[in-house]
């Protein structure tokens, strides 16, 4: 290949943050020129310029190739350009788009154009974590969409609950960004390499010392598990959740859940690989056992947990901060699948899963902050009669509830279909029990909610008014939860299924 061919290679695969490094300017520029009436329209630039660059990406997919790995490496090797990488940027852009657009309903945060910049910012680190191939790379776009993540949510200075959260979330990120670091550098001092491919080659072949090899691999599953809120680095979750703008907290439930998730399937199937993946006769270490047996006992512990401690929460966020702990073990099910899955079904279930669980979580998010706009209250026996003052609201968040509950015809349920296939599939028969288990606890919450919006009365008759960019941020939600649950499965699946294909690509 040669430079000039090489060059347009490593644009068209970093197109996406290249585009959004473009839009957060742009969006400076108007919160500087742009008079304060103006300035409230702000959001609507961040919001569909995220939409937008989402369809550039879906759209322009990724150029032919030759299948080897070589072949998708670009930017030296710190980044690789495959389907994995732009489904999983596709979701993201998807989060920080509606997010951005549920933002304007947030007065205070409304007509800020830094608020919005700063998000594109965190859906740039998220992007570039989702296509990750160096050690680098991976600690800078991690760090990236991590410190913004700190500064959105304790953004809102004067509000104890929001300085608070920030507060919280800065001290737990550090410590585990600190954990990671010293894995991620142990891994480098034991092969001197930062390719995650490279060094994945050397850990399997040149029988290097274990004990540091599997501390090396703890200390960064603490790393992974803190972003995604697996337990036992959850404790961050609920509080934050609750104290956090509320838009944000969307974004924390789903941008940085699947940039975290995306990135551990790449990184465990790339560092510590199954022997035989490589292809390798002279593989003399397979760590792919451990990591599965850590990856389950995460998932166990997670989903139950999860779901038992949502089942005594009254406040709406905090229920749906235990929910997204819950989930987290679900999407680990299918991550421990993807070691004895040769096929990719683990794989493509965790990708279509993940794309359902943010359009779910950003529907019910957006009507969370309708309802707390309207009264005030973040209470779920506030939400009584919701469905009398609002039906299309109510109707919405049924629609949210009952995907990420698993039941049909929302997509939620194909998603956990896949994942429980993928689980027994791999053998894994006793951990699908316990998460179909754990889905009938978690409809029981659910189902609460749906039960106190449309069987119990309400103080008040009045309408909650709908602002347009919330229209917008519900009917793309909504559709996508309805279509993928529907009429768009196979499109999105097949997807899904090459992404995972090519996640297997490790020579």
């Amino acid at each position: 290949m040669d430079f000039s061919t090489d060059a347009q290679a490593s644009v068209i695969a970093i197109l996406p943050e290249i585009l959004m490094a473009a839009l957060a300017v742009v969006v400076l520029a108007f919160d500087l020129l742009w008079r304060r009436a103006q300035r409230h329209d702000i959001g609507y630039v961040a919001g569909f310029g995220l939409l937008g660059i989402a369809a550039i990406v879906f759209l322009v997919g990724i150029p032919p190739q030759s299948g080897e790995l070589s072949d998708q490496l670009v930017l030296g090797g710190m980044v690789r350009h495959d389907d994995m990488a732009q489904i999983f940027r596709v979701m993201v852009l998807l989060a920080g788009g509606i997010g951005a657009l549920i933002t304007m309903g947030i007065p205070r945060l409304r007509a800020r154009g830094d608020f919005y910049a700063i998000l594109i910012v965190s859906i740039i680190g998220a992007s570039l974590a989702s296509a990750a191939a160096d050690l680098i790379m991976v600690f800078l776009a991690l760090e990236t969409l991590s410190i913004t993540l700190y500064m959105l949510a304790g953004y809102l200075r004067d509000d104890d609950a929001s300085a608070e959260a920030g507060l919280k979330y800065f001290l737990f990120g550090a410590f585990a960004s600190a954990m990671t670091l010293y894995g991620l550098s142990l891994v480098y001092g034991l092969t001197g390499k930062t390719n995650i491919y490279e060094l994945g080659r050397l850990v399997a072949t040149n029988g290097l010392n274990e004990p540091p090899v599997i501390i090396a691999l703890g200390l960064v599953m603490v790393g992974f598990a803190f972003k995604i809120s697996a337990v036992p680095f959850h404790f961050w979750t609920p509080d934050v959740y609750e104290g956090a703008p509320t838009s944000i907290t969307a974004v924390l439930s789903t941008a940085s859940k699947a940039a975290g998730i995306g990135l551990l399937l790449r990184f465990l199937l790339a560092v510590f690989p199954p022997a035989e993946l490589l292809g390798a006769a002279e593989a003399v270490a397979d760590y792919s056992g451990l990591w599965v047996q850590l990856v389950v006992v995460l998932s166990v512990v997670s989903m139950t947990l999860g779901n038992l401690l949502a089942l005594v929460q009254t406040n709406i966020k905090r229920l749906l901060a235990y929910s997204t702990i819950a989930h987290a073990g679900y999407v680990l099910m299918g991550v421990a699948a993807i070691s004895t899955d040769k096929s990719g079904d683990g794989a493509a279930a965790v990708a279509f899963y993940m794309f359902m669980y943010v359009l779910s979580n950003m529907l019910a998010f957006a009507v969370v902050i309708l309802f707390t706009r309207a009264t005030g209250s973040e209470q779920i026996r506030d939400l009584a009669g919701f469905s009398r003052r609002s039906p299309w609201l109510g109707l919405a968040m049924t629609l949210a509830l009952l995907s990420l509950a698993g039941i049909p015809p929302a997509a939620g349920f194909v998603g956990k279909f896949l994942l429980f296939r993928a689980a027994v599939d791999a053998g894994l028969v006793w951990l699908a029990l316990v998460a179909v288990a754990n889905v009938i606890v978690g409809l029981y919450y659910y189902l609460i909610i749906v039960k106190v919006m449309y069987m119990e009365d309400s103080p008040s008759e009045e309408p909650v008014p709908v602002d347009l960019p919330f229209k917008w941020a519900l009917a793309i939600s909504a559709a996508g939860v309805l279509l993928f649950g529907t009429i768009l499965v196979t499109p999105l699946l097949d997807w899904a299924t090459d992404a995972a294909h090519a996640l297997y690509v490790l020579l």
